[in-house]
Order: structure tokens, then sequence, then C-alpha cells
């Protein structure tokens, strides 16, 4: 309320990537992942749409993410993606949260509390097959198994590892991934007397270009918020239905000026008019998530056509050259993120401009602004 930028969530996108993804994984478990209150598209709102159309579980990076999400009424497993520390642990147990844990520092703890409060915590357990990052060593999987199944009213739901290339999909590392992750940890599983539990690895990179990483449960991000985790390239392929963009950033025009030739434009005066000009200002900065980098060479929608960003991007204000759209008033709407008439800019066009990938533009703006949601 009280503000000209607003961040729209397209629910009948989200619903089509969902069911794009569906299509490809067939009867393989689909993790949502809502982390990052969405990747910016919104937590809640999300995981209760992926969970009404079929969702098996989600993923968030902490554990107050997943007390939100309870709290909001989402019944399915949740899975908290970035460690465990010991007080964390009464919420997990409360509000029957999902660890993805990758050393054995808080299970004998874990246990207790829930055999004081009489319920199963279902356990996740993280391996490093080749990402260098989160994870416990391939060495260690054997204890780290052996204590789950040992410690009372814990059970094994899930051995699960990480991609770090899968987005480029002439890669060879993912497919090795994979056969070291089947050899080393699930065929080992086995052996050890199985179990019921998920075996999962593919993200969304590895959905879209590698059917071998599917595996029992998939956990797609990006993909059902509408991009691909290699940009443009992702969608020039066109390997199964388009993913349709979830997220539209909107602005109003708060200021028209007709400048002369010459005059210089913003901090630092890095843009001076070599014309004539009709100067649009909008209500939007880096505050918002529209960020500095963008001076100078980003582009916006006004009426259907696009105006260059001009001069240094500030705290709240942007400048935009309209002169050449033609009829433009104060209050137009202004689209930074998004499709107006027959024109559109996409994430991947600004992460280009900010030197950064779609997800964090997603972030950014989606995280920094009002959202509604529209069908």
């Amino acid at each position: 309320m009280g503000s000209c930028n607003c961040v729209e969530i397209n629910r009948t996108a989200l619903r089509h990537n969902f069911e794009v993804c569906h299509n490809i994984v067939r009867d393989n478990a689909i993790l949502a992942m809502v982390k990052a209150n969405g990747y910016g598209h919104g937590m809640v709102e999300c995981a209760s749409l992926f969970e009404a159309m079929g969702a098996a579980a989600f993923g968030v990076a902490e554990t107050a993410e997943g007390v939100e999400l309870r709290q909001a009424g989402i019944t399915k497993p949740i899975l908290i993606f970035t460690g465990v520390l010991p007080e964390m642990l009464d919420l997990i147990v409360k509000y029957a949260l999902s660890p993805v844990v990758v050393d054995d520092d808080c299970l004998s703890m874990l246990s207790s509390k829930a055999l004081a409060l009489q319920r199963e915590i279902a356990v996740h357990i993280k391996v490093d097959v080749g990402m260098g990052r989160q994870g416990c060593s391939v060495c260690d999987f054997s204890h780290l198994f052996a204590m789950v199944n040992s410690l009372p009213n814990l059970k094994l739901a899930g051995v699960l590892a990480h991609f770090p290339m899968s987005d480029d999909c002439g890669n060879k590392s993912t497919g090795e991934i994979t056969k070291k992750f089947f050899r080393e940890i699930v065929n080992r599983c086995e052996e050890d007397g199985g179990g019921d539990y998920y075996s999962h690895v593919a993200n969304s990179g590895a959905i879209l270009y590698f059917p071998e990483t599917r595996l029992d449960m998939v956990r797609p991000g990006l993909m059902l918020y509408g991009y691909y985790p290699d940009g443009e390239a992702g969608r020039n392929r066109s390997l199964y239905p388009s993913l349709k963009p979830v997220m539209r950033f909107t602005s109003r025009i708060i200021q028209l000026r007709d400048l002369e030739t010459g005059v210089g434009l913003g901090y630092g005066h890095t843009a001076v008019t070599s014309r004539k000009t009709k100067l649009a200002l909008l209500p939007v900065g880096y505050a918002d998530g529209y960020l500095r980098s963008m001076s100078n060479k980003g582009e916006v929608l006004i009426r259907g056509k696009r105006a260059p960003v001009v001069g240094r991007v500030s705290m709240n204000i942007t400048m935009v050259d309209v002169t050449d759209i033609g009829s433009v008033s104060k209050d137009d709407e202004v689209v930074l993120l998004g499709q107006q008439g027959n024109e559109e800019i996409t994430a991947d066009e600004i992460a280009v401009h900010m030197g950064t990938i779609n997800y964090e533009v997603l972030c950014l703006l989606g995280n920094l602004n009002n959202r509604r949601y529209i069908d």
C-alpha cells in the first residue's frame, strides 16, 4: 500500500510451470524449493499452490522458514537444507520438520527431544560427491547412515547430493557425479538393508537436461518460477513446453521533464542530453532491487515500447528517456520486468546488465517490493 512499485505474481504461470515439471518427471516425487521466500515470489503462497497440485515435499534454507510454512497450514514434509544448530532442535521436533544432516553433531540430541515428545523425525543425509560445499564425505556416510537408523524416534527419509554444473547441458561432471552417487551411496544403502526413503539429486538443470538423474525425487526451484538455469539459452532450446515467467515488476511515471541539449543527468553526470529530451522519472532505485549497475544500460517498457535508462540509478529514482515513445503521461505504467504489449523484459536480460544471474534478479525484486497475486 502507498507505493508506486509493485511485483505481480501470476498464479496461472506457477501452475503451468509445475505441470511442465510434473509431465517431465512423471511418477517421480516433486520436492518444490521455496527457500528465499519462494525465490522472491512469496514462500507461503507458492507452497500452498504447489501442495494443492501434488507436491510431495518442500525445501527451505532455515528452520524459521519451515516454522512459517507449518503455521500457514502446509502439511507435507519440509526439509531444512542449510544446517541445524542445537537451539533449533525444539522447533524442528515441535513442527515436525525434516533436517538435512551433514554430520552427527546434533543427532543424539535430536533423538532425545523427539523421544521425549513421542515424535518421529524424518532425517535426510546429504553427501558431497562433487560439489565441494556442504555435505558429509563419502567415507563418513556409512557412520551417519548407521547412526540415524539406530537412534530412537529418528527415521531415514532420504539421501541426497547436489550438482555444481547441471545448468551446462554439455558438461560431463553431472553424469560422473550421478554414477558416483549410485556407486558410493545408493547401492551401499541397498546392501545395508535398504529402506523406505528417497534418493534425490536433480535440481532444475538436471530435471531439464539430464534424465538419468531424476531417481525417486526431484528438487525443482528456478524452473517453477518460469526461468531456466542457463538463462536465455535454455529458453531458446525448447526441449519441453516453455516455462512461463511468473513475476512482473511495475512502477509509475511520477514526473515528466523537457530538457535542452547539453544537460547533465543525475549523480556524476554520467549521461548528458545530446538533443532535446523528454525525461520520465520513476520512483524506483537500488533500494528496490533495481541496482546501480543498470545505469545507462537497462531499458523499461512504457506504452509497449522500450525506453532506455539514462544517468545513474539512485536509491529511489531512475530516469528514462521517453523522447521517441510519443505520447506519454504522468502516472503511466512502467514495466521493469515482464511483458507489456508485444515487448518483454526478462530476468535474464536484467541479469546481463547487473552482471549476475536470473536467480538473484528475482530474489532482489521480489523480496524488496510489495507483491500482489493475480490469475
